[in-house]
């Protein structure tokens, strides 16, 4: 996360405040600076004197069910600091409402680097196939993690995991679409999962949207120190994870920063199909992603694009351009979704 320009859209007074009577703060003032890029839940950073810490709260306005868990959030991040999958330390947790109008939570300001798109400009050929490597180290750690003996094992709700994404996930369509033409592909690719949902009770703890732009890699080295906006975790379908994180591949730079177009091999980046087999390997899996995991994928970015596009029409926005770029993107996702489940490619 980069630092932006902007202020904040909450009384930093009321926080200044709360965290001197809370957390027993100095009298030095408080700085909050509002971070770059990001489309869902608001994310600040802090400082006063020595003191920093990253402030997470919901966005402002009507939200549908469920959506923006700052709690589930602060409750993973408590879970696996100090495991094998590298976190920022959670500081602390607020669920009253009166003090920036939504719950927050602080933790750790990590330094390091976040890559605004898989093609990670500006570095050399060499470290980018590392960091890649270690973004598959990352993912199949977090799928290893013994989610039960970190008290996570009610954090996901029993069934059939894609049955429950799939009817959770189309009633938010329901609420984001702006007629029956909204977006065609995607009415199309709900229908085809449907039809489709996989009997497998594989499970592990999962991130829910496992992209490069949400981990923060170590300033010179190529390892990632720690995962990022955990706002989508569940206890699901690891395969999930992997298709979301595998998008990179067939979305193009201006669609979430993906790869398609660029000369993989140029870069330094491995092909798919290798970047999958080690990951298999280092996550022992015993299953293999399929066209159905694909399109789900897909299908969960447009529907979570759509979300961004309604929020900036009723102004709850945490981008100028959320209208715009959420109605983008949920256009690519349901279009590349469509296109795989017809020709699986």
């Amino acid at each position: 996360m980069a630092a932006g320009t902007n202020g904040p859209d909450f009384d930093a007074g009321a926080l200044d405040a709360y965290l001197r009577t809370t957390l027993g703060h100095g009298r030095e003032a408080l700085s909050v600076q509002r971070t770059e890029g990001g489309m869902s839940n608001p994310t600040y950073f802090l400082a006063r004197g020595d003191w920093s810490a990253v402030l997470r709260k919901q966005p402002a306005g009507p939200l549908a069910p469920s959506a923006h868990a700052i709690d589930r959030e602060f409750r993973v991040l408590q879970a696996l600091h100090g495991s094998a999958v590298p976190v920022p330390a959670p500081l602390h947790y607020c669920a009253d409402r009166v003090v920036l109008g939504t719950p927050f939570y602080l933790m750790e300001w990590l330094r390091g680097r976040v890559f605004g798109s898989f093609g990670t400009p500006g570095i050399d050929r060499e470290m980018r196939r590392a960091l890649f490597d270690a973004m598959g180290e990352t993912m199949a750690a977090i799928h290893r993690v013994d989610y039960r003996a970190l008290g996570l094992a009610d954090y996901g709700r029993p069934g059939n995991y894609f049955a429950r994404q799939l009817s959770r996930w189309s009633q938010q369509w329901t609420q984001f679409r702006q007629g029956d033409d909204d977006n065609p592909d995607l009415d199309y690719i709900v229908a085809w999962l449907s039809e489709r949902v996989p009997d497998s009770e594989l499970i592990a703890l999962c991130h829910g949207d496992f992209r490069i732009t949400n981990m923060m890699f170590h300033a010179s080295e190529p390892r990632v120190v720690g995962v990022l906006d955990w706002e989508l975790s569940t206890l699901g379908h690891p395969l999930v994870d992997v298709a979301f994180n595998s998008q990179a591949w067939r979305m193009a730079p201006d669609e979430n920063g993906g790869l398609l177009g660029l000369d993989l091999q140029a870069l330094g980046i491995p092909t798919e199909e290798a970047y999958l087999e080690r990951y298999y390997a280092l996550a022992g899996s015993s299953e293999r992603m399929s066209t159905f995991h694909q399109v789900f994928a897909m299908f969960r970015g447009a529907v979570g694009s759509a979300g961004v596009a309604r929020r900036g029409e009723l102004g709850n926005g945490f981008l100028p351009d959320a209208a715009r770029v959420g109605r983008k993107l949920a256009l690519a996702y349901a279009g590349r979704g469509a296109a795989l489940a017809r020709t699986g490619r």
